[in-house]
């Protein structure tokens, strides 16, 4: 347990931001599972939809230090590739 009055305060602190990241992610993952799910019913409209809402969350959870940036851009590149791939 903290001691001291700078302890306490980052305890306070870290609490606050591990909530805010946690909404991040989760919106994140949320956008990464629609383009999931229009990848995986075959509709190539949908899934250009999804994939062009679900970019700039990536890019943003990256740029806001949630997941690594190289993670973000192997993500939106596989997602691409994917929607690419759709006849």
């Amino acid at each position: 347990m903290a001691n001291t009055k700078s302890a306490k305060k980052a305890i306070r602190k870290i609490a606050a931001r591990t909530e805010v990241n946690r909404d991040r992610r989760s919106r994140m993952r949320t956008f990464c599972r629609k383009v999931e799910e229009a990848i995986a019913s075959g509709d190539k409209a949908a899934a250009e939809s999804a994939f062009r809402a679900a970019q700039p969350e990536i890019m943003r959870a990256a740029q806001k230090g949630v997941i690594h940036k190289n993670t973000a851009s192997r993500k939106v590149s596989r997602f691409a590739a994917r929607v690419k791939a759709l006849a």
